[in-house]
């Protein structure tokens, strides 16, 4: 049986949302990943079989090389689920400028 892990628990450590930027502009492979972090190529390759059980990273095998590609669609889903909370907060944060606006004209009267 596969285990799945949850995408937002991946997404919520730094060093993995910096693979996800470094492989979204290009495939790569683990070493070239590791390449561009000060950490072991085992923590590395961690971090990106964690990306890989959550579907934000595809492995594809070219000749002896794996390479690993960015999943757009799966960034997608992730991005769909937050939309609703990112215009609730946006219309939170327009009332709360219009209630500032207010308070400022008062005090400059």
């Amino acid at each position: 049986m596969e285990t799945r892990r949850d995408v937002f628990q991946a997404i919520a450590d730094p060093t993995r949302r910096a693979i996800l930027s470094l492989v979204a502009a290009g495939a790569m492979t683990p070493g070239t990943i590791a390449e561009n972090f000060d950490a072991t190529r085992q923590t590395i390759s961690r971090h990106i079989r964690i990306l890989n059980e959550c579907d934000l990273l595809e492995q594809k095998q070219q000749g002896r090389e794996i390479l690993y590609y960015f999943n757009p669609d799966k960034m997608k889903e992730v991005s769909d689920f937050i939309e609703p909370f990112r215009k609730m907060w946006e219309a939170r944060f327009d009332q709360l400028e219009a209630v500032m606006k207010q308070y400022q004209s008062k005090n400059k009267s």
